[in-house]
């Protein structure tokens, strides 16, 4: 079943259950596959790697927007954006807990033979690469930035 059928069907079930948040955040999650989708070069459908790449850029978004509400208290708006975010994650593939992480991170860093901070960037590279969908980009950075410090 595609993202998209996933997102019909939940939908009808928010509808019927009354649930505003719920149906929100689908709603604006079948928007942007609409959009995806008819981008120049799509041909009409979005790739699975597409559709997490997608729904990552939407709760970076939300979580940028979270911040800004949260700074300005907004708990109004706050509120709607972590309602938001909590559907959209519901799609996303289960996302690795910091030892997991760098777990995964050392691992990369014994293939790729950094040994300081000046080698973040093949590092990033390629645990950007096999991390994608499974951690955040931020999160990422800050792991490696740290493990590459403590190898002196």
């Amino acid at each position: 079943m595609s993202l998209e059928q996933k997102i019909m069907e939940q939908m009808k079930d928010a509808m019927k259950a009354k649930n505003e948040a719920a149906l929100r955040g689908l709603r604006a999650i079948k928007a942007e596959i609409i959009k995806a989708k008819t981008e120049p070069g799509a041909n009409g459908a979005v790739s699975e790697e597409g559709e997490t790449k997608l729904l990552q850029r939407m709760v970076k978004q939300r979580r940028d927007s979270l911040d800004i509400y949260q700074q300005q208290g907004r708990a109004d708006l706050a509120q709607k954006e972590q309602e938001e975010i909590a559907v959209i994650e519901q799609f996303l593939p289960v996302q690795l807990d910091e030892t997991a992480l760098k777990a995964e991170l050392q691992t990369i860093i014994a293939e790729t033979g950094a040994t300081s901070a000046a080698d973040m960037g093949k590092v990033m590279g390629a645990a950007t690469k096999k991390l994608a969908g499974r951690a955040d980009g931020k999160a990422i950075s800050a792991a490696v930035k740290e493990l590459l410090q403590n190898q002196k």
